[in-house]
C-alpha cells in the first residue's frame, strides 16, 4: 500500500510492518494506529489530525517534518524512542502508559498533556511549557525546572523529587 502523497480518513491500520515507509505530504485524519511498528518513517510534510496511536513502536520519528497546522495526536500504550517533538505545539496531548526513551521535547508547548503512568527516560525537556501537564505515576523524567515552565504541573509523590536533580544536595 501507498502511504506518501495520500489522504486517509476514519481508518485504522491494526498490524501492520510500516518500519521505513514514507508519510510525505500525506493526511491521517480521525485515524487510528494499532499494533503498528511506525520505526523510521518520514514524516515530511504529514498531516496530522485526530490521530491515536495505540501499542505502536515509534522508533526514529521526527515529529517536528510534520505539517503542524491543526497537529493533533496521542498515544497509549505505546513504546516511543529516539524522536523528536521539538520546536510543536502539542497542547493536551496524551503520552499515557507510555515508554517515552530518548525522545526531544526542545521550545515545544506540551501544556495540558499527559504523561500519566509513562517511563520518560533519558528524555530531553528543555524551555518546554509544561503548564498544567500531568505527570501522575511518571517515573524517569529529568525536568530542569529552571529551563521550562512548570505552572500548576501535576507530579506524585516520591518521583516529584527527580526536579532536584539538577542541585548539588543531598536527601536524607
Amino acid at each position: 500500500m501507498e502511504y506518501q502523497n495520500e489522504e486517509f480518513e476514519a481508518e485504522t491500520f491494526k498490524d501492520i510492518d510500516l518500519r521505513d515507509a514514507s508519510f510525505k505530504n500525506s493526511r491521517f485524519i480521525d485515524c487510528d494506529f494499532e499494533n503498528c511498528n511506525l520505526s523510521n518513517v518520514d514524516l515530511d510534510n504529514t498531516k496530522f489530525q485526530d490521530v491515536r496511536f495505540r501499542n505502536c513502536k515509534i522508533l526514529g520519528l521526527d515529529f517536528s517534518k510534520c505539517n503542524d497546522f491543526i497537529l493533533t495526536f496521542g498515544f497509549e500504550d505505546s513504546f516511543l524512542s529516539l524522536s523528536v517533538f521539538s520546536d510543536l505545539k502539542l497542547e493536551n496531548t496524551d503520552f499515557i502508559n507510555c515508554q517515552v526513551y530518548d525522545c526531544d521535547f526542545v521550545n515545544t508547548n506540551i501544556t495540558k498533556a499527559n504523561f500519566e503512568n509513562s517511563d520518560l527516560k533519558n528524555s530531553l525537556f528543555r524551555n518546554t511549557d509544561l503548564s498544567f501537564t500531568s505527570f501522575r505515576n511518571a517515573k524517569n523524567y529529568d525536568i530542569d525546572p529552571n529551563n521550562n515552565i512548570l505552572k500548576k504541573t501535576k507530579f506524585s509523590i516520591p518521583e516529584v523529587i527527580a526536579l532536584l536533580n539538577i542541585y548539588d544536595i543531598e536527601l536524607e
